[in-house]
């Protein structure tokens, strides 16, 4: 009678869950290396850098020859421009030898890196070959026909950010910039007990009375979908002393213990008898007010959750999502977010009952409305009761219904909670200009279960995506030439500005040129704009860095001019492995890079968020991150000071 004494005590189900996680520890499992093969699906732990820049060099589109633009403009089928045709042949694999000079060429096969001095490729339909002269019979600009270095990915770059689960996306990046292991979470080992005399296996013959069991089926693939490791324990007939051995053995070699069957007030019900016997606490509760899943059992024993789920399929379903897979997604590394909700019509009238939370299985269908302000959705109550096997698997989401919620009208505006089978998009897109103190954010944002999309295309690009309502943040730094302030004339009425911070722009150079090492800055742009020997490397068109090189280069286009990269990242690159010689982009890059740096100006990097999303969770986050002492510190470390511009 006991049991029946400790069942009848039911709580609410947030009172549940409080004291279930009081009692066990919600931090990651802990970090284990793979390899990349094995690392599809697993929740990576620590960002990941790029150590290279795919391409690694800059290489040719196509069969055909490496010239300088300049000499074949104008160059037609009539009359063609005539080059120096240079007696190499740059092959696929090979280090060019010689540098393309002022009125000369050099035959380059598709994948061929590069030579020195040259800026496009004519295409080999596109030019003749008469001796040592090429004949060119069709004009091309800078940049085309080459793949330039760091193109896709460039060197420290972050291609995959910790706590993203690995798809066959990611795993091909990181195959593309040469990671070979990958550190991860650990995965939660879940142990599945399945209970009762009643219960045979799956392919077993059906007998009268006998029941197979799909629980264990349906829990085990469901921790697998949230990232965990089921570990099959099989079925223990009705014997207390074989329950309690085969339950000690599950706590000692896994993380989370399930048992399936057996909770309700019943004579028979063994599986409380066994995890009644703990007292480290032990049950935490045994009957909570939800419907269905009201006899779920919830105990914790050496730090590790015990769950003793009803054993209809339903109950045991919802109340596994409800209760473990939170857990199971935490422990394994993994948001503990759902997958989403939307808004429907309740089809019909439902009755409830009052005092217990109820969750309300649901089908969706397409409704025929002409009113454009309700929701576009009906939603049908799947109610076959606890004991289906197929309600579950063919819904389309579930309604939750007050405790203190007795009857939900036809028509009523309610929120269905998907289960799993829509689109997970990213809870923040970013769109605009490239900042190390903006990915550092972003990747705060990750540590606190919001998946962020960064997307590099420039300020401009960015404030044009915000105004278009694209995205729901634009990192920006763009200056009015008129008033010479950053950001703030450029907001439009349904756009917001959120402060930043300053950074400093200058001049990357490699330590000890004489060009650069110990001069200022405008007397080292008015020397090195007209050195055909001394090259740049630009960034992209629309960017604010790219306004700031305009400004300054008051019309000039240096050697390399033509060379645009997306990102300061990409810049401290390519200075540093000489493929070019200078370049503008922030202090803190210089200086993870190990670069000089010549300061040129302080700029206001500031967010813009369309008015519409402003009240956006992850929004509301970012703003808040940014108003923290400790990150405005780490921040300051970065070489990044608080602005004082935006609203």
């Amino acid at each position: 009678m006991a049991s029946q004494e400790q069942f009848l005590s039911v709580i609410d189900r947030d009172e549940a869950e409080r004291r279930l996680h009081a009692a066990i520890s919600l931090e990651p499992l802990g970090e284990e290396v793979v390899n990349l093969d094995n690392a599809l699906g697993r929740v990576v732990s620590q960002d990941i850098i790029a150590a290279i820049d795919v391409p690694s060099f800059d290489r040719s589109n196509y069969d055909g020859f490496a010239v300088q633009a300049a000499n074949t403009f104008e160059a037609q089928e009539e009359k063609p421009r005539s080059l120096k045709l240079l007696p190499e042949v740059i092959s696929t694999a090979k280090v060019p030898e010689t540098n393309v000079e002022n009125g000369t060429a050099i035959a380059i096969a598709t994948g061929g890196m590069l030579p020195r001095g040259a800026d496009a490729i004519v295409m080999v339909e596109h030019a003749d070959t008469i001796g040592d002269r090429l004949e060119v019979r069709k004009a091309v600009t800078p940049g085309f026909g080459v793949a330039y270095a760091g193109t896709d990915v460039t060197s420290g770059e972050t291609v995959v950010r910790r706590n993203e689960v690995l798809t066959s996306r990611e795993t091909g990046v990181l195959a593309a910039v040469g990671v070979g292991s990958v550190s991860v979470w650990r995965r939660a080992q879940v142990a599945i007990i399945s209970t009762g005399d009643e219960i045979i296996d799956p392919g077993e013959a059906m007998s009268p009375g006998m029941v197979y069991d799909s629980n264990a089926r349906i829990l085990a693939d469901a921790i697998t979908e949230l990232g965990g490791q089921p570990k099959m324990f099989g079925i223990v007939n009705d014997k207390l002393e074989l329950l309690r051995h085969r339950t000690e053995e599950a706590v000692q070699n896994c993380d989370v213990i399930l048992l399936s069957g057996g909770t309700s007030k019943g004579a028979g019900d063994l599986t409380y008898r066994v995890v009644s016997e703990w007292t480290d606490p032990g049950i935490v509760a045994h009957g909570v007010a939800l419907k269905p899943g009201k006899p779920i059992c919830l105990a914790v024993t050496q730090g590790k959750p015990v769950i003793v789920l009803p054993g209809f399929p339903t109950s045991a379903i919802f109340t596994f999502h409800e209760f473990v897979a939170p857990i199971i997604r935490k422990l394994s590394g993994r948001s503990t977010k759902p997958p989403g909700s939307i808004q429907a019509q309740m089809a019909v009238k439902v009755n409830s009952e009052i005092g217990r939370t109820e969750y309300l299985l649901v089908g969706l269908v397409h409704r025929s409305s002409t009113d454009d302000s309700q929701p576009s959705l009906a939603a049908y109550p799947m109610g076959k009761g606890s004991g289906s096997v197929t309600t579950f698997s063919r819904a389309d989401g579930f309604v939750t219904i007050g405790r203190h919620e007795e009857i939900v009208l036809a028509g009523t505006t309610v929120q269905v909670q998907l289960l799993g089978r829509d689109l997970q998009l990213a809870d923040l897109v970013v769109i605009g200009s490239h900042c190390v103190g903006l990915d550092f954010l972003i990747g705060k944002l990750q540590d606190r279960g919001f998946r962020a999309k960064f997307l590099t295309v420039g300020s401009t690009a960015g404030l044009a995506a915000a105004q278009r309502g694209e995205c729901d943040l634009a990192g920006i730094h763009l200056l009015d030439p008129a008033s010479n302030r950053y950001n703030v004339p450029f907001l439009t009425p349904d756009l917001d500005l959120v402060s930043g911070y300053c950074r400093q722009q200058g001049i990357l150079f490699r330590r000890e040129d004489p060009r650069f090492e110990g001069n200022e800055a405008a007397a080292v742009i008015a020397k090195v704009k007209d050195d055909p020997e001394c090259r740049m490397v630009n960034r992209n068109q629309g960017s604010g860095t790219r306004i700031l090189i305009d400004r300054y280069l008051a019309g000039s286009h240096p050697a390399g001019y033509a060379i645009q990269t997306r990102s300061h990242n990409a810049v401290a690159v390519a200075v540093a492995q000489r493929r070019a010689d200078w370049g503008i982009a922030i202090e803190s890059v210089a200086r993870r890079a190990d670069l000089g740096f010549i300061p040129l100006a302080d700029e206001e990097y500031d967010f813009v968020v369309p008015k519409s999303r402003s009240q956006v969770p992850a929004v509301l986050a970012f703003r808040q991150l940014l108003s923290q002492p400790d990150i405005r510190q780490q921040l300051a470390e970065m070489g990044l000071r608080i602005s004082l511009s935006g609203t």
